[in-house]
C-alpha cells in the first residue's frame, strides 16, 4: 500500500503515450532550475543545506508553476532520500498514517524519506499536528508547498520546525529561457511572429507550467503564415490572474491600492483598482474601502473627498456593473490627487487612548445639566458660561475633567482645507489663554 504514495518516476508505470512538454522539460539537476537562483545559487539557503549535507524541513511558498515540486524531487535525488509526494486535497488521516508507517519501515531499512506535501495549507490543524512527531524523530524530511501565506495558513508549531523559502514568479526573461528550451526539445522555433511570441510570454503571467502548456498548443499548429498577436489571443486563453478574494492576494492588492492613493499616484491607484476588479472583487467592497481611505488619509484637508466616495458608492448601487465601476474609479482619482492629512485619524486615536487611561473621570460640574434642586445644590451647572453671551462667542472654559490635564489631540496640517481649520484653532487657543488670564 505505501508504494501508492511513492511518486518516484523510476517506479511509475510506463506508458506508450508521449509525455507532455512540461514533463519532458522538467530539470534534471538543481542547476537547471530557472528563476530561483536566490535560494539555489551559492550563498542561498538550499545551497548551504546541501553543502552541509543537512537537509532540514522546508516550506516552499510561491505562486503556481515556479518549480516547487521539481525542486523537491531534485532535493530528494541530491540527498538520496526516497521521494514521496501527496496532495493535501486528496489525502486524509488514514492515508497519512500509511505514509508515515511506510517512511518508518523505510528508515529501519536504512533510507530516509522526503515527504513532499502539495497544497499543505489545505490540511487542518489536527492534520498538521500529525506531522510533528515524525519530523522531530527524523522519520520524514517534510517539504511542503503552498501558494498561501504560511503565517496565516500553517500552525505555529509546524512553522517553528521548518524553514520557509519564498519562490518567485518567473520574469519575462525566465519565461523566454524556458521557451528556448522548448524549441530545443521540439527541434524548431515556435510557429508565431515575434510580437506574438512576446504576447505568449505575457499570457503565462509568470507561470512556467502555463507557458509550456501554451507552447504545446502552438507547436501543434501548421499555418502557412505565422499567427500574430491578434490571432494568438483568439486561439489561446490568457492565464487567469492570481487572485483570491479571501486570501493574501486580496490583502496585498488592497494594500497596494491604499498606499498608491496615500502616495498621490492616481495612475498606480487606477492600476491596482483595475487588477482587483479584473480578479472579480466586489465593487461594493472597494467602495467601502476607498471611503475609509478618504477618512483616514485625507480627512478634513478635503472634506469633499468623503462625499465623493459616498456618491460613487451610491452611483454604483444605482447603475450596477460595468458603468458603476467608473464612478468608483473617478473617486479613486479624486482621492489620489486630494491634499492628504491623517490629523483627524491621529486625533481620534489619541483621544481614545486618553479616554482609556482616565477611566471614569466625571465631567466638570459647571458643564453638567441640573434639572433637579438636589443637583443644583450639588453644584451642577454652577458657573457655566453661555458661549453665545461671551465676547466673540467664546467663553474659554475648561471642558475636560477637573483632574485631567488639558489634552491636545487635533493638530491640523498646513494642507488643503486644514489650513483654514488651523487658523481657527490657533485663534481659539489665543482667546482661551486671554480668557483664562
Amino acid at each position: 500500500m505505501p508504494d501508492l504514495f511513492d511518486q518516484n518516476p523510476d517506479t511509475a508505470p510506463q506508458t506508450s503515450a508521449p509525455s507532455p512538454l512540461a514533463d519532458r522539460l522538467r530539470p534534471k539537476s538543481l542547476g537547471a532550475v530557472i528563476g530561483q537562483g536566490h535560494i539555489l545559487d551559492e550563498g542561498g539557503p538550499l545551497h548551504a543545506m546541501l553543502a552541509a549535507k543537512s537537509l532540514g524541513n522546508i516550506i516552499f511558498w510561491g505562486p503556481p508553476g515556479v518549480g516547487k515540486t521539481t525542486i523537491a524531487r531534485l532535493l530528494a535525488d541530491e540527498t538520496d532520500l526516497a521521494f514521496v509526494q501527496i496532495s493535501a486535497i486528496f489525502t486524509g488521516m488514514a492515508d497519512l498514517r500509511k505514509v508515515f508507517e511506510a517512511a518508518r519501515l523505510r528508515r529501519q531499512n536504512g533510507r530516509g524519506t522526503l515527504l513532499f506535501v502539495d497544497e499543505i495549507h489545505r490540511f487542518n490543524k489536527a492534520q498538521q499536528d500529525g506531522f510533528l512527531p515524525h519530523m522531530e524523530d527524523g522519520t520524514i524530511v517534510l517539504v511542503g508547498a503552498t501558494t498561501e501565506n504560511p503565517s496565516f495558513e500553517l500552525n505555529a508549531a509546524l512553522l517553528s520546525r521548518a524553514q520557509v523559502l519564498v519562490l518567485k514568479r518567473l520574469t519575462l526573461a525566465d519565461l523566454e529561457l524556458l521557451a528556448q528550451r522548448a524549441e530545443g526539445e521540439m527541434g524548431r522555433a515556435i510557429p508565431v511572429t515575434a510580437l506574438a511570441r512576446e504576447a505568449l510570454l505575457e499570457m503565462a503571467d509568470g507561470d512556467g507550467r502555463a507557458l509550456l502548456n501554451l507552447l504545446e498548443q502552438c507547436f501543434a499548429w501548421n499555418d502557412e503564415v505565422a499567427p500574430g498577436p491578434e490571432e494568438l489571443s483568439k486561439r489561446l486563453s490568457r492565464r487567469a490572474p492570481k487572485y483570491d478574494k479571501s486570501g493574501e492576494e486580496h490583502y496585498n492588492l488592497i494594500s497596494a491600492l491604499h498606499k498608491s492613493v496615500r502616495g498621490s499616484d492616481p495612475d498606480a491607484a487606477l492600476y491596482w483598482l483595475a487588477r482587483m476588479l479584473q480578479g472579480g472583487e466586489d465593487p461594493r467592497y472597494l467602495a467601502r474601502r476607498i471611503t475609509r481611505m478618504a477618512i483616514e488619509d485625507i480627512g478634513l484637508a478635503d472634506p469633499n473627498a468623503q462625499t465623493q466616495c459616498l456618491h460613487a458608492w451610491e452611483t454604483y448601487e444605482r447603475l450596477g456593473s460595468p458603468e458603476g465601476e467608473l464612478a468608483i474609479a473617478q473617486a479613486v482619482i479624486y482621492l489620489a490627487l486630494a491634499p492628504k492629512s491623517n490629523a483627524s485619524y491621529g486625533a481620534y486615536k489619541a483621544a481614545m487612548a486618553a479616554a482609556k487611561s482616565t477611566g471614569s473621570e466625571p465631567p466638570p460640574k459647571h458643564i453638567l445639566n441640573a434639572p433637579t434642586k438636589m443637583m443644583k445644590d450639588q453644584g451642577y451647572g454652577a458657573g457655566y458660561a453661555y458661549d453665545h453671551d461671551a465676547e466673540d462667542g467664546f467663553s474659554g472654559q475648561n471642558y475636560f475633567p477637573d483632574t485631567m490635564q488639558r489634552g491636545v489631540f487635533y493638530t491640523p496640517l498646513e494642507r488643503g482645507h486644514e489650513r483654514e481649520l488651523k487658523k481657527r484653532l490657533d485663534y481659539f487657543v489665543k482667546l482661551r489663554a486671554k480668557r483664562q488670564t
